[in-house]
Protein backbone atom coordinates (compact mmCIF):
# COMPACT_ATOMS: atom_id res chain seq x y z
CA UNK A 1 0.00 0.00 0.00
CA UNK A 2 0.90 3.99 -0.71
CA UNK A 3 2.15 5.24 2.31
CA UNK A 4 -0.10 6.95 4.85
CA UNK A 5 -0.70 9.02 7.97
CA UNK A 6 -3.41 7.50 10.40
CA UNK A 7 -5.30 10.14 10.69
CA UNK A 8 -5.74 9.93 6.64
CA UNK A 9 -6.52 6.08 7.06
CA UNK A 10 -8.89 7.47 9.54
CA UNK A 11 -10.95 9.88 7.09
CA UNK A 12 -10.74 7.73 4.50
CA UNK A 13 -12.51 4.61 6.19
CA UNK A 14 -15.15 7.01 8.36
CA UNK A 15 -13.18 6.33 11.71
CA UNK A 16 -11.86 7.31 14.61
CA UNK A 17 -8.29 7.48 16.45
CA UNK A 18 -7.82 6.11 19.50
CA UNK A 19 -4.26 5.77 21.39
CA UNK A 20 -2.92 6.50 18.36
CA UNK A 21 -0.13 9.43 16.63
CA UNK A 22 -1.94 11.04 13.86
CA UNK A 23 1.01 11.70 12.34
CA UNK A 24 1.96 7.90 12.53
CA UNK A 25 2.55 6.29 8.96
CA UNK A 26 1.13 2.78 7.62
CA UNK A 27 4.50 2.08 5.03
CA UNK A 28 3.17 -1.60 5.10
CA UNK A 29 1.27 -4.08 3.85
CA UNK A 30 -3.09 -4.09 5.01
CA UNK A 31 -3.27 -7.55 6.88
CA UNK A 32 -6.20 -9.49 8.26
CA UNK A 33 -4.01 -12.24 8.84
CA UNK A 34 -1.99 -11.36 12.34
CA UNK A 35 0.55 -14.17 11.55
CA UNK A 36 1.38 -12.25 7.98
CA UNK A 37 1.83 -8.37 9.42
CA UNK A 38 5.05 -6.69 9.25
CA UNK A 39 6.77 -3.68 9.67
CA UNK A 40 4.41 -0.24 9.12
CA UNK A 41 1.61 -2.47 8.27
CA UNK A 42 -1.92 -2.11 9.56
CA UNK A 43 -3.66 -5.31 11.10
CA UNK A 44 -7.26 -5.49 10.14
CA UNK A 45 -9.32 -6.73 13.18
CA UNK A 46 -12.26 -8.62 12.25
CA UNK A 47 -14.84 -9.50 15.01
CA UNK A 48 -16.24 -12.83 15.57
CA UNK A 49 -17.65 -15.74 17.72
CA UNK A 50 -14.97 -18.35 17.16
CA UNK A 51 -11.97 -16.14 16.06
CA UNK A 52 -11.80 -12.40 17.52
CA UNK A 53 -9.06 -10.66 15.16
CA UNK A 54 -9.22 -8.18 18.25
CA UNK A 55 -7.47 -10.94 20.88
CA UNK A 56 -4.33 -10.66 18.14
CA UNK A 57 -4.10 -7.16 17.68
CA UNK A 58 -1.60 -6.60 20.54
CA UNK A 59 0.42 -9.31 19.11
CA UNK A 60 0.18 -7.73 15.61
CA UNK A 61 1.30 -4.22 17.35
CA UNK A 62 4.51 -6.33 18.70
CA UNK A 63 5.14 -7.74 15.22
CA UNK A 64 5.74 -4.18 14.09
CA UNK A 65 2.20 -2.72 12.94
CA UNK A 66 1.80 0.90 13.30
CA UNK A 67 -1.90 0.53 14.31
CA UNK A 68 -4.93 -1.86 14.09
CA UNK A 69 -8.40 -1.05 12.01
CA UNK A 70 -11.28 -2.70 13.89
CA UNK A 71 -14.41 -2.28 16.19
CA UNK A 72 -13.55 -1.62 20.01
CA UNK A 73 -10.60 -0.32 21.58
CA UNK A 74 -7.49 -2.55 23.01
CA UNK A 75 -5.31 -1.27 25.78
CA UNK A 76 -2.19 -0.26 25.06
CA UNK A 77 -2.61 -0.76 21.07
CA UNK A 78 -3.27 2.57 18.82
CA UNK A 79 -6.37 1.50 16.72
CA UNK A 80 -8.75 3.10 13.76
CA UNK A 81 -12.55 2.74 14.87
CA UNK A 82 -14.99 1.79 12.69
CA UNK A 83 -18.43 0.22 12.86
CA UNK A 84 -17.81 -2.50 9.68
CA UNK A 85 -14.15 -3.30 9.23
CA UNK A 86 -15.25 -5.07 5.95
CA UNK A 87 -16.47 -1.64 4.42
CA UNK A 88 -13.73 0.15 6.22
CA UNK A 89 -11.28 -1.82 3.73
CA UNK A 90 -13.16 -0.85 0.86
CA UNK A 91 -13.55 2.55 1.94
CA UNK A 92 -9.30 2.37 2.39
CA UNK A 93 -8.78 0.97 -0.89
CA UNK A 94 -11.42 3.10 -3.14
CA UNK A 95 -9.31 5.85 -1.54
CA UNK A 96 -5.61 4.62 -2.33
CA UNK A 97 -6.44 4.17 -6.29
CA UNK A 98 -7.32 7.92 -6.97
CA UNK A 99 -3.70 8.53 -5.54
CA UNK A 100 -2.20 5.75 -8.78
CA UNK A 101 -3.01 7.61 -11.26
CA UNK A 102 -0.29 5.82 -13.74
CA UNK A 103 -1.97 2.22 -12.41
CA UNK A 104 -3.84 0.16 -14.84
CA UNK A 105 -7.31 -1.85 -13.34
CA UNK A 106 -7.75 -4.86 -15.64
CA UNK A 107 -10.87 -6.81 -13.87
CA UNK A 108 -12.04 -11.17 -14.96
CA UNK A 109 -15.13 -12.35 -14.56
CA UNK A 110 -17.15 -15.72 -15.76
CA UNK A 111 -18.39 -18.77 -14.21
CA UNK A 112 -15.17 -20.43 -14.76
CA UNK A 113 -11.67 -20.10 -15.41
CA UNK A 114 -11.62 -16.72 -13.73
CA UNK A 115 -8.83 -17.99 -11.71
CA UNK A 116 -6.73 -19.15 -14.27
CA UNK A 117 -7.24 -16.78 -16.87
CA UNK A 118 -6.41 -14.00 -14.15
CA UNK A 119 -2.89 -16.08 -13.62
CA UNK A 120 -2.55 -16.12 -17.49
CA UNK A 121 -2.93 -12.13 -17.70
CA UNK A 122 -0.74 -11.54 -14.67
CA UNK A 123 2.31 -13.22 -16.15
CA UNK A 124 1.71 -11.63 -19.41
CA UNK A 125 1.36 -8.48 -18.13
CA UNK A 126 4.41 -8.62 -15.49
CA UNK A 127 6.23 -8.63 -18.52
CA UNK A 128 5.92 -4.92 -19.43
CA UNK A 129 5.44 -3.99 -15.90
CA UNK A 130 5.31 -4.02 -11.82
CA UNK A 131 1.88 -6.14 -11.57
CA UNK A 132 -0.18 -7.31 -8.81
CA UNK A 133 -2.72 -10.35 -8.79
CA UNK A 134 -4.15 -12.06 -6.08
CA UNK A 135 -3.09 -15.74 -5.31
CA UNK A 136 -5.44 -17.91 -5.77
CA UNK A 137 -9.42 -16.62 -5.93
CA UNK A 138 -9.29 -13.57 -3.91
CA UNK A 139 -12.04 -12.42 -5.38
CA UNK A 140 -15.10 -11.54 -3.29
CA UNK A 141 -15.76 -8.30 -0.44
CA UNK A 142 -12.86 -9.23 1.22
CA UNK A 143 -10.07 -10.11 -1.24
CA UNK A 144 -10.67 -8.22 -3.44
CA UNK A 145 -9.90 -4.66 -1.62
CA UNK A 146 -7.08 -6.41 0.38
CA UNK A 147 -5.48 -7.53 -3.27
CA UNK A 148 -6.24 -3.30 -4.65
CA UNK A 149 -4.10 -2.34 -1.01
CA UNK A 150 -1.40 -4.28 -1.89
CA UNK A 151 -0.48 -2.07 -5.46
CA UNK A 152 1.66 0.99 -4.79
CA UNK A 153 3.33 3.64 -6.66
CA UNK A 154 5.66 1.42 -8.22
CA UNK A 155 2.95 -0.56 -9.56
CA UNK A 156 1.78 -0.41 -13.24
CA UNK A 157 -1.07 -3.14 -13.55
CA UNK A 158 -3.33 -4.66 -11.17
CA UNK A 159 -5.56 -7.41 -12.16
CA UNK A 160 -8.27 -8.45 -10.00
CA UNK A 161 -10.65 -11.50 -10.17
CA UNK A 162 -14.35 -10.23 -9.33
CA UNK A 163 -17.14 -12.89 -8.40
CA UNK A 164 -20.27 -12.96 -7.51
CA UNK A 165 -22.81 -14.60 -5.83
CA UNK A 166 -25.79 -12.70 -6.59
CA UNK A 167 -27.07 -9.42 -8.63
CA UNK A 168 -25.08 -6.37 -8.09
CA UNK A 169 -21.95 -8.33 -6.10
CA UNK A 170 -19.95 -6.99 -9.23
CA UNK A 171 -21.01 -3.68 -9.46
CA UNK A 172 -19.97 -2.90 -5.66
CA UNK A 173 -16.30 -4.41 -6.10
CA UNK A 174 -16.36 -1.67 -9.47
CA UNK A 175 -17.09 0.67 -7.01
CA UNK A 176 -13.88 -0.09 -5.02
CA UNK A 177 -12.01 -0.17 -8.10
CA UNK A 178 -13.07 0.30 -11.27
CA UNK A 179 -11.51 -1.81 -13.97
CA UNK A 180 -10.41 -0.08 -17.60
CA UNK A 181 -10.02 -2.91 -19.07
CA UNK A 182 -12.92 -5.61 -18.30
CA UNK A 183 -12.83 -9.42 -19.27
CA UNK A 184 -16.13 -11.60 -18.84
CA UNK A 185 -14.97 -14.93 -19.99
CA UNK A 186 -18.32 -17.21 -20.04
CA UNK A 187 -21.92 -17.67 -18.26
CA UNK A 188 -22.62 -20.66 -16.68
CA UNK A 189 -24.52 -22.30 -13.74
CA UNK A 190 -22.11 -21.50 -11.00
CA UNK A 191 -23.92 -20.25 -7.83
CA UNK A 192 -27.35 -20.99 -10.19
CA UNK A 193 -28.82 -21.84 -6.76
CA UNK A 194 -28.10 -18.43 -5.50
CA UNK A 195 -28.88 -16.69 -8.34
CA UNK A 196 -32.13 -18.49 -9.41
CA UNK A 197 -31.42 -18.47 -13.34
CA UNK A 198 -28.89 -18.22 -15.89
CA UNK A 199 -30.50 -14.94 -17.06
CA UNK A 200 -29.93 -13.74 -13.69
CA UNK A 201 -26.02 -14.57 -13.74
CA UNK A 202 -25.88 -13.00 -16.92
CA UNK A 203 -26.71 -10.01 -15.52
CA UNK A 204 -24.52 -10.04 -12.93
CA UNK A 205 -21.56 -10.56 -14.61
CA UNK A 206 -22.19 -8.44 -17.19
CA UNK A 207 -21.93 -5.45 -14.58
CA UNK A 208 -18.22 -5.34 -15.22
CA UNK A 209 -19.06 -4.56 -18.81
CA UNK A 210 -21.04 -1.96 -17.40
CA UNK A 211 -18.19 -1.03 -15.66
CA UNK A 212 -15.65 -0.25 -18.19
CA UNK A 213 -15.35 3.57 -18.45
CA UNK A 214 -15.87 5.51 -22.25
CA UNK A 215 -11.83 5.20 -22.45
CA UNK A 216 -11.86 1.75 -21.66
CA UNK A 217 -12.65 -1.71 -22.89
CA UNK A 218 -14.56 -4.74 -22.76
CA UNK A 219 -13.14 -7.72 -23.83
CA UNK A 220 -16.10 -10.52 -24.54
CA UNK A 221 -16.00 -14.22 -25.29
CA UNK A 222 -17.65 -15.04 -28.88
CA UNK A 223 -18.11 -17.48 -28.48
CA UNK A 224 -20.69 -17.72 -25.52
CA UNK A 225 -23.94 -15.83 -26.50
CA UNK A 226 -24.77 -14.45 -23.36
CA UNK A 227 -21.45 -12.98 -23.05
CA UNK A 228 -21.61 -11.57 -26.85
CA UNK A 229 -24.93 -10.10 -26.05
CA UNK A 230 -22.69 -7.60 -23.39
CA UNK A 231 -21.58 -5.20 -26.34
CA UNK A 232 -24.48 -3.31 -25.92
CA UNK A 233 -24.02 -2.59 -22.11
CA UNK A 234 -21.04 -1.00 -22.22
CA UNK A 235 -19.51 2.13 -22.61
CA UNK A 236 -16.22 1.26 -23.89
CA UNK A 237 -14.76 -0.45 -26.96
CA UNK A 238 -15.64 -3.94 -27.23
CA UNK A 239 -13.19 -6.75 -28.34
CA UNK A 240 -14.85 -10.28 -28.97
CA UNK A 241 -12.10 -13.26 -28.39
CA UNK A 242 -12.78 -16.61 -29.21
CA UNK A 243 -12.98 -19.17 -32.19
CA UNK A 244 -15.93 -17.60 -34.08
CA UNK A 245 -14.82 -16.02 -37.57
CA UNK A 246 -15.56 -12.11 -36.67
CA UNK A 247 -13.58 -12.40 -33.51
CA UNK A 248 -11.53 -9.92 -33.33
CA UNK A 249 -8.61 -12.03 -30.67
CA UNK A 250 -9.48 -15.25 -32.85
CA UNK A 251 -7.87 -19.02 -32.68
CA UNK A 252 -7.32 -21.16 -35.92
CA UNK A 253 -6.41 -24.29 -36.69
CA UNK A 254 -6.87 -26.12 -33.24
CA UNK A 255 -4.88 -29.46 -31.89
CA UNK A 256 -4.51 -30.56 -28.77
CA UNK A 257 -1.52 -33.26 -28.35
CA UNK A 258 -0.97 -36.67 -26.25
CA UNK A 259 -0.39 -34.34 -23.41
CA UNK A 260 -3.43 -32.29 -23.38
CA UNK A 261 -1.94 -29.17 -24.76
CA UNK A 262 -3.62 -27.07 -27.12
CA UNK A 263 -1.62 -25.30 -30.52
CA UNK A 264 -3.28 -22.75 -32.45
CA UNK A 265 -3.13 -19.89 -34.63
CA UNK A 266 -3.55 -16.87 -32.95
CA UNK A 267 -5.37 -13.96 -35.76
CA UNK A 268 -5.72 -10.18 -35.22
CA UNK A 269 -6.23 -7.43 -37.41
CA UNK A 270 -2.77 -7.42 -38.64
CA UNK A 271 -1.15 -11.28 -38.63
CA UNK A 272 -1.22 -14.18 -36.95
CA UNK A 273 1.44 -15.76 -34.87
CA UNK A 274 1.55 -19.14 -33.72
CA UNK A 275 0.65 -20.14 -29.91
CA UNK A 276 1.52 -23.79 -27.98
CA UNK A 277 -0.10 -24.01 -24.62
CA UNK A 278 2.19 -25.31 -21.61
CA UNK A 279 -1.29 -25.35 -19.17
CA UNK A 280 -3.58 -28.70 -19.99
CA UNK A 281 -6.82 -28.58 -21.79
CA UNK A 282 -9.01 -27.98 -24.44
CA UNK A 283 -10.48 -25.22 -22.71
CA UNK A 284 -7.49 -23.49 -22.16
CA UNK A 285 -7.63 -22.19 -25.82
CA UNK A 286 -10.43 -19.52 -24.64
CA UNK A 287 -9.00 -18.59 -21.50
CA UNK A 288 -5.12 -17.80 -23.56
CA UNK A 289 -7.43 -15.58 -26.30
CA UNK A 290 -8.58 -13.28 -23.16
CA UNK A 291 -4.98 -13.26 -21.49
CA UNK A 292 -3.79 -12.65 -25.29
CA UNK A 293 -6.36 -9.11 -25.85
CA UNK A 294 -5.16 -7.57 -22.54
CA UNK A 295 -2.02 -8.00 -23.12
CA UNK A 296 -2.55 -6.42 -26.88
CA UNK A 297 -4.75 -3.78 -25.19
CA UNK A 298 -1.55 -3.23 -22.68
CA UNK A 299 0.73 -2.56 -25.92
CA UNK A 300 2.49 -6.02 -26.14
CA UNK A 301 3.58 -6.93 -29.70
CA UNK A 302 2.19 -10.04 -31.31
CA UNK A 303 5.64 -11.86 -32.05
CA UNK A 304 6.53 -11.26 -28.24
CA UNK A 305 2.63 -11.89 -27.36
CA UNK A 306 3.13 -15.55 -29.27
CA UNK A 307 6.28 -16.59 -27.27
CA UNK A 308 4.76 -15.40 -23.77
CA UNK A 309 1.86 -17.35 -23.85
CA UNK A 310 3.51 -20.78 -24.32
CA UNK A 311 5.65 -19.63 -21.25
CA UNK A 312 2.14 -19.10 -19.20
CA UNK A 313 2.24 -21.86 -16.31
CA UNK A 314 -0.31 -22.60 -13.88
CA UNK A 315 -0.06 -20.36 -10.89
CA UNK A 316 -2.87 -21.31 -8.15
CA UNK A 317 -3.09 -24.61 -6.57
CA UNK A 318 -5.40 -27.60 -7.42
CA UNK A 319 -6.66 -26.47 -10.95
CA UNK A 320 -5.47 -28.66 -13.91
CA UNK A 321 -2.30 -29.32 -12.03
CA UNK A 322 -1.25 -32.75 -14.17
CA UNK A 323 1.70 -35.03 -12.26
CA UNK A 324 3.10 -38.08 -13.22
CA UNK A 325 3.75 -40.78 -10.42
CA UNK A 326 6.79 -43.28 -10.58
CA UNK A 327 4.07 -46.03 -10.80
CA UNK A 328 2.99 -44.53 -14.42
CA UNK A 329 -0.35 -43.25 -13.29
CA UNK A 330 -0.84 -39.73 -14.55
CA UNK A 331 -3.15 -37.65 -12.08
CA UNK A 332 -4.77 -34.40 -13.10
CA UNK A 333 -5.29 -32.59 -9.62
CA UNK A 334 -8.64 -29.95 -10.63
CA UNK A 335 -9.76 -30.81 -7.40
CA UNK A 336 -10.14 -27.00 -6.02
CA UNK A 337 -13.74 -26.40 -7.01
CA UNK A 338 -16.42 -27.50 -9.32
CA UNK A 339 -19.60 -27.21 -11.67
CA UNK A 340 -21.20 -27.93 -14.38
CA UNK A 341 -19.19 -26.43 -16.83
CA UNK A 342 -15.74 -26.70 -14.87
CA UNK A 343 -16.70 -29.97 -14.59
CA UNK A 344 -17.13 -30.55 -18.70
CA UNK A 345 -14.53 -29.35 -19.40
CA UNK A 346 -11.98 -31.21 -16.75
CA UNK A 347 -13.83 -34.34 -17.89
CA UNK A 348 -12.60 -33.75 -21.73
CA UNK A 349 -9.33 -33.11 -20.86
CA UNK A 350 -8.93 -36.95 -19.17
CA UNK A 351 -10.51 -37.72 -22.50
CA UNK A 352 -7.52 -36.34 -24.47
CA UNK A 353 -4.86 -36.69 -21.87
CA UNK A 354 -6.04 -40.61 -21.20
CA UNK A 355 -6.34 -41.19 -25.11
CA UNK A 356 -5.59 -44.98 -25.62
CA UNK A 357 -4.88 -45.65 -21.93
CA UNK A 358 -7.47 -46.02 -18.78
CA UNK A 359 -9.00 -43.41 -17.76
CA UNK A 360 -10.49 -42.79 -14.21
CA UNK A 361 -12.75 -39.94 -13.00
CA UNK A 362 -13.13 -39.31 -9.48
CA UNK A 363 -15.93 -36.95 -9.12
CA UNK A 364 -17.34 -35.22 -5.73
CA UNK A 365 -20.35 -32.86 -5.29
CA UNK A 366 -20.81 -30.07 -6.70
CA UNK A 367 -22.65 -26.84 -4.71
CA UNK A 368 -24.73 -24.41 -5.01
CA UNK A 369 -26.78 -25.66 -7.65
CA UNK A 370 -30.06 -25.13 -6.41
CA UNK A 371 -33.35 -26.25 -8.62
CA UNK A 372 -30.40 -27.70 -11.01
CA UNK A 373 -28.66 -30.29 -8.53
CA UNK A 374 -30.11 -33.37 -9.45
CA UNK A 375 -29.60 -32.38 -13.43
CA UNK A 376 -26.59 -31.36 -12.97
CA UNK A 377 -25.07 -33.84 -11.93
CA UNK A 378 -27.01 -36.11 -14.35
CA UNK A 379 -25.53 -34.17 -17.10
CA UNK A 380 -21.91 -34.33 -15.83
CA UNK A 381 -22.28 -38.65 -15.02
CA UNK A 382 -23.83 -38.95 -18.89
CA UNK A 383 -20.98 -36.37 -20.50
CA UNK A 384 -18.08 -39.03 -18.42
CA UNK A 385 -19.74 -41.99 -20.14
CA UNK A 386 -19.85 -40.73 -23.64
CA UNK A 387 -16.69 -39.75 -23.25
CA UNK A 388 -15.80 -43.34 -22.75
CA UNK A 389 -14.21 -42.82 -19.16
CA UNK A 390 -13.31 -46.13 -17.89
CA UNK A 391 -13.56 -45.97 -14.36
CA UNK A 392 -16.26 -43.50 -12.30
CA UNK A 393 -15.76 -42.92 -8.51
CA UNK A 394 -18.11 -40.70 -7.28
CA UNK A 395 -17.81 -39.67 -3.61
CA UNK A 396 -20.54 -39.14 -1.27
CA UNK A 397 -24.12 -39.72 -1.67
CA UNK A 398 -25.02 -35.63 -2.85
CA UNK A 399 -23.41 -36.53 -6.15
CA UNK A 400 -25.24 -40.05 -6.67
CA UNK A 401 -27.00 -38.43 -9.59
CA UNK A 402 -23.27 -38.51 -11.61
CA UNK A 403 -23.58 -42.34 -11.40
CA UNK A 404 -26.76 -42.44 -11.97
CA UNK A 405 -26.39 -40.08 -15.54
CA UNK A 406 -23.43 -42.58 -16.79
CA UNK A 407 -24.80 -45.87 -15.92
CA UNK A 408 -28.33 -44.60 -17.77
CA UNK A 409 -26.02 -43.99 -20.85
CA UNK A 410 -26.73 -46.15 -23.75
CA UNK A 411 -23.69 -48.57 -24.52
CA UNK A 412 -21.10 -47.34 -21.94
CA UNK A 413 -19.12 -49.75 -21.09
CA UNK A 414 -17.47 -48.12 -17.61
CA UNK A 415 -17.94 -49.25 -14.53
CA UNK A 416 -19.23 -46.59 -11.81
CA UNK A 417 -19.64 -46.72 -7.96
CA UNK A 418 -20.92 -44.33 -5.05
CA UNK A 419 -18.22 -44.40 -2.48
CA UNK A 420 -19.14 -42.80 0.57
CA UNK A 421 -16.34 -40.36 1.22
CA UNK A 422 -13.02 -39.28 0.48
CA UNK A 423 -11.35 -42.52 2.37
CA UNK A 424 -13.83 -44.88 0.64
CA UNK A 425 -12.27 -43.22 -2.69
CA UNK A 426 -8.44 -43.80 -1.80
CA UNK A 427 -9.15 -47.10 -0.80
CA UNK A 428 -10.92 -48.17 -3.87
CA UNK A 429 -8.64 -46.11 -5.85
CA UNK A 430 -5.42 -48.53 -4.11
CA UNK A 431 -7.38 -51.58 -5.12
CA UNK A 432 -8.10 -50.98 -8.73
CA UNK A 433 -5.18 -48.43 -9.65
CA UNK A 434 -2.60 -50.18 -12.35
CA UNK A 435 0.55 -48.11 -14.35
CA UNK A 436 -0.33 -46.46 -16.92
CA UNK A 437 -4.04 -44.95 -15.82
CA UNK A 438 -4.77 -41.19 -16.06
CA UNK A 439 -6.98 -39.81 -13.17
CA UNK A 440 -9.40 -37.00 -12.89
CA UNK A 441 -10.16 -35.86 -9.27
CA UNK A 442 -12.77 -32.75 -9.03
CA UNK A 443 -15.27 -31.38 -6.88
CA UNK A 444 -16.28 -28.69 -4.70
CA UNK A 445 -14.30 -27.69 -2.06
CA UNK A 446 -15.61 -30.52 0.29
CA UNK A 447 -12.10 -32.35 1.11
CA UNK A 448 -11.63 -33.74 -2.47
CA UNK A 449 -8.17 -32.92 -2.20
CA UNK A 450 -7.38 -35.15 0.14
CA UNK A 451 -8.12 -37.94 -2.64
CA UNK A 452 -4.98 -35.93 -4.62
CA UNK A 453 -2.71 -35.70 -1.43
CA UNK A 454 -2.84 -39.62 -1.25
CA UNK A 455 -2.27 -40.14 -4.51
CA UNK A 456 0.70 -37.65 -3.67
CA UNK A 457 2.05 -39.64 -0.73
CA UNK A 458 1.92 -42.59 -3.00
CA UNK A 459 4.25 -40.55 -4.96
CA UNK A 460 6.84 -39.64 -2.65
CA UNK A 461 6.78 -43.05 -1.00
CA UNK A 462 7.90 -44.79 -4.20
Amino acid sequence: MIKMRLDEVAAAVGGRLAGADPAAEVTGAVEYDSRKVGPGGLFVAFPGEKVDGHDYAAGAVAAGATAVLGTRPVEGVPMVLVDDPLAALAGLARAVLPQLPDLCVIGLTGSSGKTTTKDMVAQLAAKLGPTVAPPGSLNNELGFPYTVLKADEQTRYLVLEMGARGVGHISHLAGIARPRVGVVLNVGTSHIGEFGSVDNIATAKGELAEAVPVDGVAILNADDERVRKMAVRTRGRVVLVGEAPDADVRADDVTVDAHGLASYTLRVARGSVPVRLRVPGRHQVGNSLAAAAVARELGMPLRELGEALGEVELRSARRMDVFERPDGVTVIDDSYNANPASMAAALRALAAIGAGRRTVAVLGYMAELGGFERSGHEEVGRLAAALGVDRLFVVGEAAGPIHDGATAHPGWEGRSVVLGDQEAAIDALRADLRPGDVVLVKGSRYRTWDVVDALRERESAA
